[in-house]
């Protein structure tokens, strides 16, 4: 072949477009796979935390709850940023904690089951 005839030759062929090639389809679908993931990881964690705020700012006095360090309480008083715990009934005793450091509502089933 003279090089006229292969310089005409690569000119009528066509290139192979980026998403035909089976190895750049397996990099797209690894990334496209990838990107799921992102979100729905990213999808769940928004569900929880908008899940948690709505818990914090249903939050009202007689509610017993937990903290982040399993202190057991009931809400005494429920202010912007913070919250009074009555730890003790005995000896009336109270602690103030942020609204962060409530990790839960403990609901009357959970209360019953503890305690048996």
């Amino acid at each position: 072949m003279s090089i006229p005839q292969l310089l005409a030759e690569g000119a009528t062929s066509q290139p192979v477009p980026f998403w035909a090639n089976p190895q750049n389809m397996f990099l797209i679908l690894i990334f496209g796979m990838l990107m799921f993931f992102v979100w729905s990881s990213s999808r769940s964690k928004r569900q929880e935390q908008k899940k948690r705020d709505d818990m914090l700012k249903n939050m009202k006095r007689g509610d017993r709850v937990m903290t982040a360090g399993g202190i057991l309480g009931s809400v005494v008083e429920v202010r912007d940023s913070d919250v009074l715990l009555k730890v003790d009934e005995s000896t009336n005793t109270k602690i103030k904690f942020t609204r962060d450091a409530i990790k839960r509502v403990v609901t009357e089933d959970e209360g019953t089951a503890s305690a048996k």
